[in-house]
Order: structure tokens, then sequence, then C-alpha cells
């Protein structure tokens, strides 16, 4: 019996903590991952030989502790706030909500706040970078190990669409398709890199084009890597753009 008791209170312990680093949003039932704070070089990795112009010059940026959703947000939880699907792949409520715009994501997030205890934004480009490296590692997919594979990630040619959240291995952070399945928007507005250390240099006053990271399922490889930048119109929706949470409080 006294076996049994420390086998319990061990394990106790040992789960225990590891759910203090997770939490659950009770209305949507959204996961969120602790991503401890730390600095890293936000763009081109040294040696990728996929980098691109606006992926230059990478530059330090510290990063405070944050919480990011574990999965893209899904196409149940959409529907739990907006009582809509505006998805394209409409194949069941543990898939990614797509073919969503700015807009159409803002108006999910300020109702969500009203409904929910916590406060919830998009993360910033160097958050989800940071994210996508699991911690800013220089690693260039946000996979399990860092490299990509058919077995990794959602990418072109091996999906006609999207596949469920949590599909594939988490990166060591415990976040899920940071490399494909839906491209996902971020908070800031579009601009260059400058060579100047910023704390998380969220881009807000400039430039009429929105960012949006990770690649899809739509994408081929290089477009999957952490450092990859696309951007569009405010107004964009398609069938490879989605989002993932922040939890701000």
């Amino acid at each position: 019996m006294r076996l049994v008791t420390l086998i319990l209170v061990f394990s106790f312990f040992i789960f225990g903590f590891a759910n203090a680093e997770e939490w659950r949003d009770p209305v949507t039932g959204m996961e969120f991952v602790k991503v401890p704070g730390g600095s890293f070089r936000m763009g081109c990795v040294a040696g990728d030989p996929n980098c691109q112009e606006n992926e230059n010059p990478a530059h330090l940026v510290p990063v405070d502790e944050f919480w990011l959703g574990k999965h893209e947000v899904t196409q149940g939880q959409w529907k739990r706030i907006m009582g809509n699907n505006p998805s394209r792949f409409k194949r069941g409520d543990d898939y990614p909500v797509e073919q969503v715009s700015l807009k159409n994501v803002q108006e999910f997030i300020r109702k969500l706040n009203i409904k929910s205890t916590a406060t919830f934004s998009l993360p910033s480009e160097a958050q989800w970078e940071y994210a996508c490296r699991a911690g800013g590692k220089p690693v260039r997919f946000g996979t399990e190990n860092g490299r990509i594979s058919s077995g990794s990630a959602n990418f072109y040619n091996y999906h006609d669409g999207t596949t469920p959240v949590g599909r594939y291995q988490a990166n060591s952070l415990g976040l899920h398709d940071m490399s494909g399945n839906v491209l996902e928007w971020v908070r800031d507005k579009y601009t260059r890199y400058g060579n100047v250390e910023q704390d998380d240099p969220t881009q807000d006053r400039y430039g009429v084009f929105r960012s949006f990271r990770g690649g899809s399922w739509f994408d081929v490889p290089r477009s999957l890597r952490c450092s990859s930048r696309n951007c569009s119109v405010p107004s964009l929706r398609n069938h490879y753009l989605g989002f993932r949470l922040l939890r701000v409080k």
C-alpha cells in the first residue's frame, strides 16, 4: 500500500507539474502552452539555401514569456463563438478553420474576449517565429525534429486539403502544425526588417499589407520554414489561411 501511495504521489508531481505549463480555455476548449522567454536571431538561418530577401537581415530579438495556442483554431471552436463555419474543408470540428480574413479573426477575438475569463490576441511575428523554432533554436522547420518530411507536416502533394490539428507530432515546446496545414495570421503589418535589436518588435503603424506565417497544405517545403514570411491585404480569405491565438492574460 505504501508503495502504491508513493507511486501515486510521484505521478501527481510529475504530471501535475507538466500540466501547470498548459492552460485550457473553458469556453472553447482551446489549449495553450507556456513559451519561456529568451533572445533569438529572427530571420534567415545561417546556411539555409532557401532564405529570401525579406528574411534578412537576421537580427537579435528578446522575447518575454507568453502563452500560445497548442493548435490552430479549429472549425468547432470557431462555430462555438461565431455560429458559422466559413471553411472550404468541412471535414470535422477538429480541422483548422480557414477562409477567414483578418477582419473575421479580429471579430472572433472580440467575441471570445467577452465570453472568456482570459484575454486573447494574435501573436506577433517575433513571438510566432520564436515559438516555431522551439524557443529560438536555429532550426528551419517547426516540427518535432526541426526537419521536414511527409510524416512530420501537411504540405503540398501529400493531402488534398487540411488535416486535423495535432495529427503530426509537436515541436519540443508542445506546439503542433507550426509548419504546414494552414498559414496563420499574425498581428503585424508587413514591413522589411531593420538591423537593430528590439524587444518583440511588433509592426503596427506602417503599411497596408498584413503578415501571415507557417506555410500550408498547399505550399512546397521551402515555404514551411520558420523564417519564411508572407503577406497580403487584410481582406484575404483563402482555403490555406487560418490562425492560432496568443493568450494575453
